[in-house]
């Protein structure tokens, strides 16, 4: 993949991002707006993360489909840019699986990719808005702006989250399996939450440390397997079947009973 996809330089000679309306520079930092920026050209991925952080943007980036769709399942973005040509899982695939949870933010596909059938399809498979390699950085502005405004912003997730007979409420931070009431502490919501919305895909210690607790603790630390063990003691003791699961050597699972 070629580093050089801009047409213009939006940077100026001090390293900062022209503000003239040249750039169409929209400030989004007093409403917290949340950018994934999907690209593994570190070049590219850069460039374009650092013209949004001038612009007021907040922008976190991945550079693998399967990376970028563990962190959008577990943060909330307001929009997703996504290069089709991606490791580990492609653009369309990582759309449609982001689609298929629920993840409803909107998604501007980046590909060098021409033809019409082609964009038809990223279009149909859950994209929202199309951009062609070379671009100006002033267009990709003006297409996120757009995109923005045409969405609302950050669309509501919903509060609770449901597998089978165990219920998550995010807004009053309760718990309940089978009607039952679970008392949790925050870092074990916290890892239930990230287990549940990924229910079915197996979680790696790795993925929890980082969502949890942030990069703070050493990943040979042991937090990861006392918080599961307190969660099976709440979560699964006392009902026919357990529904959390450990994968030997990957990470662990929840599953609905």
């Amino acid at each position: 993949m070629q580093s050089s996809v801009y047409r213009e330089n939006p940077f100026s000679s001090d390293g900062r991002l022209q503000t003239s309306t040249h750039w169409c520079v929209v400030r989004y930092a007093e409403s917290g707006m949340r950018v994934l920026v999907v690209e593994d050209d570190a070049t590219i991925a850069t460039f374009v993360a650092r013209g949004l952080r001038e612009a007021g943007f907040t922008v976190d980036t991945a550079r693998d489909g399967r990376s970028a769709f563990a962190t959008a399942m577990s943060e909330r973005y307001d929009l997703a840019i996504v290069d089709l040509m991606l490791p580990e899982l492609d653009g369309l695939s990582l759309i449609e699986q982001l689609r298929a949870r629920g993840v409803t933010m909107p998604v501007l596909i980046l590909t060098a990719k021409r033809s019409v059938d082609e964009r038809v399809e990223g279009l149909q498979r859950g994209g929202d808005d199309y951009l062609t390699k070379p671009f100006a950085f002033a267009e990709l502005l003006a297409r996120v702006h757009a995109l923005l405004r045409r969405g609302g912003g950050n669309r509501p997730e919903a509060s609770r989250l449901v597998v089978g007979d165990l219920t998550l409420d995010r807004l009053t931070r309760s718990v309940e399996r089978q009607s039952r009431p679970i008392d949790l502490r925050p870092r074990e919501f916290a890892v239930l939450e990230l287990l549940m919305r990924n229910a079915g895909t197996v979680v790696s210690k790795t993925m929890i440390l980082s969502q949890v607790w942030g990069y703070s603790f050493d990943p040979g630390s042991n937090v990861v397997d006392v918080v599961i063990f307190r969660l099976r003691e709440k979560i699964d003791k006392g009902f026919d079947t357990p529904m959390i699961s450990t994968v030997r050597g990957a990470g662990y699972v929840l599953k609905a009973a």
